[in-house]
């Protein structure tokens, strides 16, 4: 089992009594320019990229995908996260990415949107273990045993059945596995389950005793998740959705307190991301992107729904400053 950095990161957190604090894959939100913004403010222990399909960056159109890559050193440890349901393409695509200084790789394998699904990837495969290892195994090959080859997962498919599953992809000596608490079929619409944390862990431990066991689903910031960590028992935290609009959510992680920011903190932040957005990523990546987190950055505090009505009908950097300087000069008179 190869752990690489991971060893360092599991001491070091054990020792500070602490859950391992990692950002989740999001497609369209976890790109380089919200990953340095958090890198910046508030940088977990592993930061995750954006999934990347392994077909596409074994195609003649790998020129617009690397860009999806791009990744800064003070983002370490960083993770690339890819899916396929194809072990040559997962082969060449891990070894691509060590190839680029990743510090390790994960794969994909709970992604519940069907047209993942209906490439035989993300969720689809917990319902083909054998072609799972198999991709495992394939990843493994890739990157030869220089940097760890990790899973994200999910509880099943249609229900919560996770033995026979976990037995199978933890047969691969993975080093970590972080699972989100919530069936394919659930998606996102039920509350993630807690309650079985302890049993999965249990059965991870008796199955695989050195795999790190990572939870993922509705944990909203630092003070949560040190909740959880005092109430059941797993390794580490991912964190998604909580990290909209907050990049500086881990700031205060060895203090297991939350961070604050006043409003214009807020907006002048926003700015900043909006700002390297552009830079970035434009004009490979549509503006209409940024929508998504200005709905998180702009919300509850008065005038807020005007401002984000305004910002929504921005085109570019400079009209996002002018709204937003408008609306600062407004709180000062």
């Amino acid at each position: 089992m190869i752990r690489g950095f991971w060893e360092q990161i599991y001491v070091k957190t054990k020792n500070e009594n602490r859950p391992i604090y990692t950002l989740a894959p999001m497609a369209d939100v976890t790109d380089i320019a919200f990953r340095t913004m958090i890198a910046k403010y508030g940088k977990p222990d592993v930061m995750w990229t954006e999934f990347v399909s392994c077909n596409g960056l074994m195609s003649a159109g790998r020129e617009h995908l690397i860009k999806d890559l791009e990744y800064g050193e003070g983002e370490r440890p960083i993770v690339a996260q890819l899916f396929t349901s194809d072990a040559l393409n997962m082969e060449g695509a891990a070894r691509l990415c060590m190839e680029m200084g990743y510090d390790g790789i994960d794969i994909n394998m709970g992604c519940p949107v069907d047209l993942i699904g209906k490439q035989g990837a993300g969720a689809a495969l917990i319902k083909n273990p054998e072609l799972a290892k198999e991709i495992i195994r394939a990843a493994q090959r890739g990157v030869g045993g220089k940097i760890p080859v990790s899973v994200k997962t999910r509880l099943g498919y249609n229900k919560i059945e996770y033995k026979a599953w976990l037995k199978e992809i933890l047969s691969c000596d993975i080093p970590v596995l972080t699972l989100h608490l919530r069936t394919k079929k659930e998606m996102s619409l039920v509350p993630a389950h807690y309650e079985i944390i302890d049993e999965i862990s249990d059965y991870i431990k008796e199955l695989s005793p050195e795999t790190i066991f990572i939870i993922n689903g509705d944990i909203k910031d630092v003070e949560h998740s040190v909740e959880l960590y005092n109430k059941y028992k797993f390794d580490g935290v991912m964190i998604g959705r909580g990290m909209f609009g907050t990049p500086w959510l881990c700031q205060n992680i060895n203090d297991n307190k939350n961070s604050l920011r006043s409003i214009k903190e807020k907006l002048i932040i926003m700015l900043e991301h909006t700002k390297l957005f552009e830079e970035k990523l434009s004009p490979i990546k549509s503006f209409a992107i940024m929508k998504k987190h200005y709905k998180a950055y702009v919300n509850g505090f008065e005038g807020a729904k005007e401002l984000r009505e305004k910002l929504f009908e921005a085109k570019d950097y400079n009209e996002v400053k002018s709204i937003t300087n408008n609306y600062l000069d407004s709180l000062q008179e």
